[in-house]
């Protein structure tokens, strides 16, 4: 039992940061109807800033802990959601009007160079970083094995609880999220009553760009080590999450993020470690066959 909880514990953790990197994907496919397959570079990108300011803290000697957090947190936020922007005015704005194919295309291209563009600034090497946040405590002990709680587990979970309720209070209750559902339903129509199509869908991308640097600031304190393919393999599993839990959907997401965290937990605890990822995917086959709108989403309805 001890060793259940305690793979239930890293398994929350882990769908944590999946499900923050797979809002970013269903809210992208729910305004315009397509991936954007850079999300998890941008994911990427955002660990690599983060450990980046750790390190240019610790060369002039900040020390205090919260305050260190604090900066990286605004700055690996800011300067990714401008990759993310970016990204949407380079690959995504001047190909809207195209064929449907374009868009995918020009992402997949856009990742491409993201992944090679880190490797040439960086290096190929992993990024190690010195533990953060230390310490935890013991929920509970038998049979010789003890069930750990680090305080870094507690504060990723927290964190993403808070990201998760502010972005539905974001998309229910602003402006912004009135727009965001506007152009979700139909964007040629939102333009004519007023709503700027454009402004909407960069705020979009720089959203679940700011989110994916929270994704990538938790991943750094978490593994200590990043390397410049972590985007490629994070972002798989995340849009495996959106499509899992309801593409479109941001609960969906984050269900599903925490599913595929579950799944991989639990999976490498029992089983053999090399096929966690097997068994995530075959669950999504599963669920694509049986429900292909994913556990929380809704069938498309083509309006005709």
């Amino acid at each position: 039992m001890e060793y259940f909880v305690q793979q239930l514990i890293n398994g929350l953790t882990l769908g944590a940061i999946y499900g923050l990197i797979a809002i970013g994907y269903t809210m992208v496919y729910g305004i315009i109807g397509m991936i954007n397959f850079a999300h998890g570079d941008i994911y990427m990108i955002g660990a690599f800033l983060s450990i980046i300011c750790f390190l240019i803290l610790g060369a002039i000697g900040v020390t205090f802990i919260p305050l260190a957090l604090m900066i990286v947190l605004i700055i690996s936020v800011v300067l990714t959601a401008a990759y993310g922007w970016t990204v949407e005015r380079v690959a995504y704005r001047p190909l809207r009007g195209s064929f449907r194919l374009a868009p995918l295309i020009s992402a997949i291209g856009m990742s491409i160079f993201l992944q090679n563009y880190v490797q040439l600034a960086q290096g190929a090497r992993n990024k190690p970083l010195q533990p953060i946040i230390s310490g935890g405590m013991t929920v509970m002990e038998g049979n010789g094995f003890a069930v750990y709680l680090s305080y870094l587990q507690i504060v990723i979970v927290i964190i993403t609880i808070v990201l998760m309720a502010g972005f539905t209070l974001l998309i229910t209750r602003t402006s912004l999220g009135r727009a965001q559902r506007a152009c979700e339903q139909d964007q040629r129509m939102a333009a004519l009553l007023g709503v700027n199509v454009d402004r909407t869908i960069s705020l979009t991308f720089v959203a679940g760009a700011a989110l994916a640097a929270v994704a990538g600031l938790m991943v750094t304190l978490y593994y200590g080590v990043v390397d410049f393919f972590i985007g490629f393999l994070a972002g798989i599993k995340a849009f495996t999450a959106a499509v899992l839990g309801g593409i479109g959907s941001l609960p969906g997401a984050m269900l599903g993020g925490v599913l595929i965290g579950l799944i991989e937990a639990f999976w490498s605890a029992y089983f053999s470690v090399e096929y966690k990822d097997l068994a995530a995917y075959a669950v999504l086959v599963l669920v694509l066959i049986f429900r292909p709108s994913g556990l929380l989403g809704r069938p498309e309805i083509e309006k005709v």
